[in-house]
């Protein structure tokens, strides 16, 4: 996965720069390709990803980390209500786009793969709890008697781990757990 980070942060192309922010925030292609300007907070560091947009039908709001927040900061802004990676129409980018656009990078990968990628990693290389890393990944805890008890959603460990996330994409992996 750094080795894919890589080659996108040496393209400017908005499917580069959507497919790096999915990567750096290990959402799903349809919320990053969605992705709204009136649902980004600069100053707060968050991303409030709206519930009809997310897989579970609830708000989920996406701790920013330093390198996400610095490509945002770099993207053109045409007006509040508009995408963040719009299409030549307007719309938002497709799919088949970001497919595309990863494959001139490296064959045989899909963009989903990425949100593995970061599970796997952050069970392996991290000492986060699980709860932490799923919740991460915008997953309910679908353990009825667990989620009566746990109802915080660890926003503030979740923003120490996409920090950790970015550091370990940008080659800077002396700190992996926490």
């Amino acid at each position: 996965v750094p080795n894919v980070v890589a080659r996108l942060r040496q393209s400017t192309t908005l499917p580069s720069l959507c497919l790096r922010l999915l990567i750096l925030t290990a959402t799903r292609s349809g919320e990053a390709r969605g992705a709204r300007w009136q649902e980004i907070d600069l100053d707060k560091k968050t991303w409030a990803i709206p519930g009809e947009r997310t897989k579970t039908k609830r708000e989920y709001l996406v701790p920013l980390s330093k390198e996400a927040l610095e490509l945002l900061e770099n993207l053109p802004v045409i007006d509040r209500q508009s995408f963040l990676f719009p299409n030549s129409k307007g719309g938002c980018l497709s799919d088949v786009l970001l497919s595309k656009t990863l494959h001139e990078i490296m064959d045989g990968v899909t963009v989903h793969g990425f949100r593995s990628s970061f599970r796997q990693w952050a069970a392996e290389q991290t000492s986060f709890p699980e709860s932490v890393c799923e919740f991460a990944l915008g997953h309910v805890n679908s353990n009825r008697t667990e989620a009566a008890y746990q109802r915080s959603d660890l926003f503030d460990r979740r923003r120490e781990l996409m920090e950790v996330w970015c550091n370990y994409l940008s080659g800077d992996d002396k700190v992996v757990s926490i």
